[in-house]
């Protein structure tokens, strides 16, 4: 049992790797069919990201907190406020970060 734990742990950790790597190169090359094409208020490349980063964190919750061993009401406790509040606050950022080169304050903001 311990010798198929270490296999999972390699096997999720080698996952995890995999997903960040592409992310990296993601961020590094940024090809202009994902960067430029705007979808939902935002890039592609962002949605990308946005997507990329709940499957990381589905299998560190999943197997590293080992949420997939506990009771189906505790899962269902933990999973259904953050998929009702996850995609929340995605529009949210989505949606509201757009206002700001809108606004008239826009020529004076820094960044």
């Amino acid at each position: 049992m311990a010798h198929s734990h270490k296999a999972l742990i390699w096997k999720v950790f080698g996952i995890l790797s995999a997903i960040t790597f592409v992310e990296v190169i993601f961020g590094i090359v940024k090809p202009d069919a994902l960067y430029l094409t705007q979808f939902l208020g935002t890039s592609l490349l962002n949605i990308l990201f946005l997507a990329l980063t709940i499957v990381k964190a589905y299998y560190i919750v999943w197997y590293f907190m080992h949420l997939g061993e506990e009771k189906k009401g505790l899962i269902w406790s933990v999973l259904a406020p953050l998929l009702i509040l996850i995609p929340y606050l995605a529009a949210l950022l989505l949606i509201e970060g757009g206002y700001s080169n809108n606004s008239m304050l826009f020529p004076y903001m820094g960044w």
